[in-house]
Parts: structure tokens; sequence; C-alpha cells
């Protein structure tokens, strides 16, 4: 029986580290489909750790409190929004001009997701008093990187102020987001192209081809 018992307990020690893992991806995993379709507020620990199957001690060992979750949260949401965003304006090359124009067409395509629910940095922003830094802080540190891929292909592209186009397709794409998820229409992102498209150069303008025939690659955000 000694043998025995030590066997179950090398197997539990050395499995608590990959326990831990597993659990702390689906108490994430879970806190991110609650907050984005039910918001921060509004979703209590327990019906997170229902959602995840784990116990609430489990929730304050990995993260210390509701807060600290929230913050993981948002990191991990704004790090696979980053790479699918610029994976996706980068895919099937071509010119800074070719990669600005994905921009609108995949928002679209996420818009029409069953799952979209928004910015969930806008969210947070939004749902929390304003004067609370952390969330924002977040936002801002994401809104930050995304700016400066757009500044760096304006840039590439010959426009005089790389910057200010940016900012300006920044707007532009918050607008949409915040426009789709209100109205659920995904239409938005149309309308939001068009305009990006006067603020090009119009030496620079090549006008998007139709819906229907657009190609694959120009799936992106």
């Amino acid at each position: 029986m000694g043998k025995s018992s030590t066997k179950k307990r090398v197997v539990a020690d050395n499995s608590a580290g990959g326990d831990e893992e597993s659990a702390r991806g689906r108490l994430l995993s879970a806190a991110t489909r609650l907050f984005c379709k039910n918001g921060i507020n509004a979703t209590g620990i327990d019906a997170i750790i229902n959602e995840a199957g784990t116990a609430k001690t489990t929730l304050y060992k990995l993260f210390g409190s509701k807060t600290n979750l929230v913050q993981a949260v948002l990191e991990s949401e704004g790090k696979q929004w980053r790479e699918w965003f610029i994976a996706s304006v980068e895919a099937g090359g071509g010119s800074a001009q070719t990669k600005l124009a994905r921009i609108f067409p995949a928002l679209k395509d996420w818009f029409r997701e069953e799952r979209f629910y928004g910015c969930p940095f806008i969210n947070a922003v939004g749902e929390h008093d304003k004067d609370l830094k952390q969330f924002r802080a977040i936002a801002m540190k994401h809104k930050k990187v995304v700016l400066a891929y757009i500044g760096k292909l304006a840039g590439e592209m010959g426009a005089a102020e790389p910057e200010m186009l940016a900012h300006q397709l920044g707007l532009l794409i918050d607008g949409a987001i915040v426009a789709a998820m209100v109205s659920r229409d995904p239409g938005v992102a149309d309308t939001a192209g068009l305009v990006a498209c006067s603020l090009l150069p119009p030496s620079k303008l090549k006008k998007p081809k139709r819906a229907g025939n657009a190609p694959a690659e120009l799936m992106a955000v």
C-alpha cells in the first residue's frame, strides 16, 4: 500500500502544473465569453467558475481577484486580435495600399460572426469608472500597437502625414465596431470603408471590387 500511495502522490505532483495551466485556460476562456456577451459588471465570479468547471479557490489562486482576471482577459484578447489583424492585412502580400484596403472587408467578416460582441477594450472602459486607469492603460497599449502598424503602412504608401492617417482610420475602425455592435449590421463596415477610401491620396486610390468579386485574401480586420 505504501508504494501505491507514493506512486499516486508522484503522479499528482507531476500533473499539478498541467492541471493548473488547464484551469487557467478554462477560466480565461469562460471569462472572455461571459464578459464579452454579458458585460464585466454583470458577470459574477460564480458564473465564471461554473462555466469553467473550476473551484473559486482556483480562480483566486491563479488570478488573485476578478480585476486581475479582467486584465488577463483583455491582454489575452488584445494579443490574439492584433495577431489576427496583422496576419489578415498581410495575407496575400501586395502594396501598402492593397493591405490598407483589406481592413474594412475584414471587419465585415468579423461583424458577421455569431460571437461578435464588440471591442472588449471599448466595452471595459465604457462599463467602469472613467477615472479608472488600469483598464484604460491596457486599452491604450493595444491601440498604440494597432495604430503604429497602420501608420507604418500609411508611410509606405506615401501618405503626407502617416500618423494622422492612421488615427483617422483608427477612428473609423472604432466607430464601425461600435455601430456594428449596436445595429448588428455588418454592412456598416462597407460605409466605413468608403470613407476610408476618401482619405487616401487620389493618385494612390484604387477602388475596391464589389463584395461578390472580392478575392479570399481580402478577408481581414
